[in-house]
């Protein structure tokens, strides 16, 4: 793995990121940030999807970006970045630049920008290859437009566009597998991170970073808004998340190589994940225990597969 910044440095380091901005409470989107512009000592150029991160750090004429930083629309985050990073290729062929320090060029969009608005743009810039790193913030909703499911959004789940009730128990459909689907567009890097395992997101963000042509990293941000728990308790939901294998830490090298980054000592149940969030609420009852059941098998076979993978390296 890549070699990280020590706590001392970390704490030594400058914000590029300010902590002024209108984030909710307990909202893991800053905290992702965070480590994105920590990773590496470079300059930054930020490419930012509409989202809950551009509206609540953006808000005229204030901004939380110490950093160079563009807002174009919903789904075109990973253009601007690609652009930008064709721009600077294009100056440096002609000899215009002012600096021996190469920036890195960061897109960064919600699940919704990414899995569904933003996709076409985002496979467009993966297959000509631009030096970009882009990061979902998946908080698996439209937080910021009203709480609608979203291709992110877990089976079951009860959103404003897929409420649970007498005839429902919520979303139909599975979460997609974006991990595999921008590994197979033959990005060189690809990862899953979640903010409660700082280390491992951290030299991940670095790795992903440092590696040349376009890589993704999809970050778990828990929302206490949309998710319904309290907002002191986002690290113990994430803690969760990754315990019950439900979000599981592993990335893809090269389309092939699958590595898992973390074992959890003792996996807990799924059921003890969705019980701490309301959006899961409607699947505590008699006639809903069977998708709680269903929820189990599905992860564990998720798990496997991860598993088999990695032994095979295919």
């Amino acid at each position: 793995m890549a070699e990280i910044k020590n706590l001392k440095q970390y704490s030594r380091a400058r914000e590029r990121f300010e902590g002024a901005h209108l984030l909710c409470p307990g909202c893991a989107h800053g905290m992702i940030v965070r480590e994105v512009l920590n990773a590496t000592d470079n300059p930054v150029f930020i490419a930012a999807s509409t989202g809950c991160m551009e509206v609540s750090t953006a808000v005229y004429p204030h901004t939380s970006w110490d950093t160079p930083w563009i807002h174009i629309g919903f789904e075109n985050s990973s253009t601007a970045a690609g652009c930008a990073e064709a721009m600077y290729k294009c100056l440096e062929r002609k000899g215009r630049l002012y600096s021996d320090k190469k920036p890195k060029f960061v897109a960064i969009g919600g699940d919704g920008a990414t899995y569904d608005i933003g996709f076409q743009f985002i496979s467009g810039t993966f297959e000509r290859g631009h030096n970009i790193t882009y990061v979902c913030l998946d908080n698996e909703v439209y937080a910021n437009t009203g709480g609608q499911r979203s291709g992110s959004t877990p089976f079951a789940a009860n959103t404003t566009t897929t409420p649970a009730g007498r005839l429902s128990y919520g979303k139909k459909d599975r979460k997609k597998d974006i991990l595999a689907i921008m590994a197979a567009h033959g990005s060189p890097y690809v990862a899953q991170v979640a903010p409660n395992k700082w280390k491992d997101m951290a030299q991940k963000i670095k790795r992903a970073m440092e590696t040349e042509g376009p890589t993704f990293i999809n970050a778990m941000s828990a929302c206490t808004t949309e998710w319904r728990f309290p907002s002191n308790t986002t690290v113990e939901v994430s803690d969760l998340a990754v315990d019950s294998l439900v979000f599981p830490l592993y990335e893809i090298v090269n389309g092939c190589e699958l590595n898992i980054t973390y074992r959890p000592k003792k996996v807990i149940p799924v059921r003890d994940y969705l019980a701490v969030q309301g959006r899961f609420k409607h699947l505590f009852t008699k006639e809903n225990e069977h998708i709680i059941e269903q929820w189990q098998k599905e992860v564990d076979a998720r798990w496997e597969r991860l598993q088999r993978r990695e032994e095979a390296r295919v």
